[in-house]
């Protein structure tokens, strides 16, 4: 019974969607253009073929990226408690200590298998 609400919420969300591109579909003009049915992105006009092979460096360092990028965000929750809790005990700093010694170690590992060589 009390998830009601959040169901009537859902329903609604729904029906306003669908409404919407249904509407659209109907309502909206169509005039079309061969100019319109170009592809585009951010201004710059299409060159050559969309399907060329794209170096696996891309790949490779975003997913670096994203592995040291969510791996400092532990760092967020230590720095809010470092003052709190470092009279108590030393062992969240040691635990930390831990932690960026890992971090390094991984990345002098990329570092020297070269994985942020650009060649």
């Amino acid at each position: 019974m009390e998830y009601i609400p959040v169901l009537i919420m859902l329903g609604l969300g729904a029906i306003v969607g669908v409404a919407a591109t249904t509407l659209s579909n109907f309502i909206g003009p169509r005039v079309p253009h061969p100019m319109k049915d170009q592809p585009f992105e951010c201004g710059v006009p299409g060159v050559g073929n969309a399907r060329q092979r794209v170096s696996v460096r891309f790949y490779l360092i975003a997913i670096l990226f994203l592995l040291f990028d969510v791996e400092s965000v532990f760092f967020y929750p230590f720095a809010l408690t470092f003052k709190k809790y470092l009279a108590v005990s030393s062992f969240i700093v040691w635990e930390m200590s831990v932690f960026v010694g890992i971090l390094l170690i991984g990345y002098l590992y990329i570092l020297w298998k070269g994985a942020l060589e650009w060649d």
